[in-house]
């Protein structure tokens, strides 16, 4: 109940406080994009079922399949998504998220369904946490990005990114509180900070 009035508070504050930033980033993917401003997957929420992510578009939409993560030298980047993505601006819908019940601030990274059927029997109980908006390896890879740059990046995520993304989820699962949650809050934003 903490966790859930904790979220449901710092979400209404920060769609509030941070209303001029949400029309800013708006306005600027329109000028860069056109409609929509949002990109909208679907993924995998607690116990399985499906929730719509909300992020400001950074991207182009491509014609044909596409990979499910980016290296900063996708050419579908604009340079307003590169602005964005920086400053983790393209994250701030899911405070919307959160408000409604779909995520919290704190919490596994959600992911798509593809990568969701690849848990196993033990990483299954990610599932039994609500997903967040950060969590241990959002910190860690923080400039996934540049980590995905030369190469498909899907390859990459899946051979040098997804094994340390799972143990990193799986710790979380073994040992959050919501102190815990304060004090991941904290170091993602020094991790923003930090980058930029």
């Amino acid at each position: 109940m903490a966790k859930r009035l904790f979220d449901l508070t710092v979400a209404i504050i920060g769609l509030i406080v941070l209303s001029p930033l949400f029309l800013l980033a708006a306005v600027l993917v329109f000028i860069s994009l056109g409609w929509p401003v949002l990109y909208s997957p679907t993924r995998t929420a607690r116990y399985g079922s499906t929730f719509t992510q909300r992020k400001f578009r950074s991207m182009r939409i491509a014609v044909g399949p596409t990979s499910h993560h980016s290296g900063d030298d996708d050419p579908r980047i604009t340079s307003t998504g590169r602005f964005i993505r920086r400053f983790k601006l393209d994250e701030l819908p899911q405070l919307w998220n959160v408000l409604t019940g779909d995520m919290s601030l704190v919490g596994p990274r959600p992911e798509a369904l593809e990568y969701t059927k690849m848990y196993s029997e033990e990483q299954m109980a990610i599932l039994d946490l609500k997903p967040g908006i950060t969590d241990y390896s959002s910190i860690e890879f923080a400039n996934l990005g540049a980590f995905l740059v030369g190469g498909d990046p899907d390859t990459v995520y899946k051979e040098q990114v997804w094994n340390r993304k799972m143990e990193l989820r799986m710790q979380y699962v073994k040992n959050h509180s919501f102190w815990i949650d304060l004090k991941l809050l904290f170091r993602t934003f020094a991790a923003i900070l930090k980058r930029n």
